[in-house]
């Protein structure tokens, strides 16, 4: 039976691997260059893991983070928002629990690909209203180059790897912290839009050879954009509108970094400022599902999010998928 108790941020961290890949590294081996990329995307420089590493280690790293961050490393759940999973079985999140000694606490995987934030938000948010714990730890993290061809300029350019987390804890729906109501969406009539279209049941119980590209993440990227924008931008005045906010009213907006066009595109049509709108999407690229919390922490531990504001969230992935909410930022420890 639900308690109606609110989920509230009380933690946060983020982690990207060290190794950081510019895009003169890029077009040593591409068909691009920087200025190419730095005008079709707004991406300078982004991290790549290096062999050996995985999902679950950016995960671990993340969420050791958050955990500092709340200053109590106890939590009831794991939540992890990936497209990338160390295996695919069992579900990452329990061995990511079990590396931060959480114990035997309820762990599983939410895959909304780049929507996994907002949709891992939803999962929390619903184990606290349910009363099935008080604290829950959310990670989004992505190891995307695993699964991007590195001979494709159009997806190798832009995706790559971090991680961010959040702890929730039960709260009161008006304090500072509070996720606000929650907006999710799907078309799976579209699903073809992003697709990593080989590896599942449907290509391994078919007689028919499979073509090593399949393996590889897919997006048409035109037709993408639209429904990006479109979506980002519906969800996002529905978000605040069921908040009781004025698009006026945000004092910070934070998307997807998917990329700087269509970041521009979803703030003009909502009429955000862009001394209003958070990115970092040219130090980091796309980082898929961590993109919003890796963003929520950085521009906490810089100043550029700050206790008070109101805060607009919203993001769109393959599925395709959509989500947004609203946040009043609450104080917190960074580290």
């Amino acid at each position: 039976m639900s308690t109606g108790r609110a989920a509230v941020v009380t933690g946060i961290g983020s982690y990207v691997p060290p190794n950081v890949v510019t895009n003169d590294d890029l077009a040593e081996r591409l068909d691009t260059s920087d200025a190419w990329i730095r005008s079709r995307t707004g991406i300078a420089e982004r991290n790549f893991i290096t062999p050996g590493t995985s999902t679950g280690d950016l995960a671990v790293e993340a969420g050791l983070r958050a955990l500092k961050s709340a200053g109590d490393e106890r939590v009831g759940a794991v939540v992890l928002a990936t497209t990338t999973p160390d295996q695919p079985c069992p579900a990452t999140a329990p061995q990511v629990a079990a590396r931060l000694g959480l114990g035997q606490v309820p762990a599983f995987d939410v895959a909304a690909v780049c929507s996994g934030f907002p949709y891992g938000l939803a999962s929390a948010a619903g184990l606290i209203a349910a009363g099935i714990t008080d604290r829950v730890l959310l990670i989004a993290a992505d190891a995307f180059t695993t699964i991007i061809n590195p001979a494709d300029r159009t997806t190798a350019v832009i995706f790559a790897d971090g991680a961010g987390a959040v702890v929730l804890r039960a709260g009161d729906a008006d304090e500072p912290g509070a996720i606000g109501p929650l907006v999710l969406g799907s078309d799976g009539e579209l699903s073809h839009l992003i697709e990593v279209p080989a590896g599942g049941s449907r290509q391994r119980s078919s007689d028919r050879p499979v073509d090593p590209e399949d393996h590889y993440f897919r997006m048409l990227g035109r037709d993408t954009y639209r429904h990006a924008v479109e979506r980002m931008t519906a969800a996002s005045t529905e978000a605040a509108e069921r908040a009781g906010w004025r698009l006026d009213d945000v004092d910070r907006f934070v998307a997807h970094q998917a990329n700087a066009r269509i970041l521009e595109a979803v703030s003009d049509r909502l009429g955000i400022p862009a001394e209003r709108q958070l990115s970092n999407i040219a130090r980091v690229g796309n980082t898929g599902a961590a993109s919003i919390p890796l963003l929520l922490a950085e521009a906490t531990a810089e100043g550029r999010l700050a206790a008070g504001h109101r805060v607009l969230l919203t993001a769109f992935g393959g599925g395709l998928s959509w989500g947004a909410t609203t946040v009043v930022w609450p104080e917190l420890q960074t580290t």
